[in-house]
């Protein structure tokens, strides 16, 4: 009885790829909005850019770490598009005959006991006498 092999469709990132070209030109857009419009209100220089410098790492950073996800779901489903290419190559493997059984064993199996405990002799005690207890 041969089990039927998960058919692997390819991933495509056209749409994925797309929305984070938008969501990345979105994201500056908010930023040099919001940049130009604390400029108007006369804050401070350096205020502004240290705001924006963080803003635009913030868009990167979170940005990379969308594409390296990314990457590893493609690796991963070209690996296993790569396998199941290489099992239809390959014949169905034949499923091995069930072992042989032995006969159960008649004699009874000692118990656990045993083998684990020990046996004390009483513990001396010094000017004890057992008749005068």
């Amino acid at each position: 009885m041969s089990y039927p092999v998960p058919v692997v469709k390819p991933v495509r990132l056209t749409l994925p790829a797309i929305v984070l070209g938008l969501t990345v030109t979105g994201g500056i857009g908010i930023i040099l909005s919001a940049a130009t419009e604390l400029a108007q209100r006369q804050l401070h220089p350096a205020a502004l850019t240290w705001m924006v410098i963080f803003s635009m790492a913030t868009l990167f950073g979170c940005t990379a770490l969308i594409l390296r996800f990314w990457l590893k779901v493609l690796s991963l489903n070209r690996e296993s598009y790569e396998l199941q290419n290489q099992n239809q190559a390959r014949p169905p493997m034949q499923i091995p005959p069930p072992r042989q059984q032995f006969p159960p064993r008649l004699e009874p199996i000692p118990s656990v006991t045993e083998h684990t405990t020990r046996t004390f002799s009483p513990a001396y005690r010094e000017g004890s006498d057992p008749g005068n207890r």
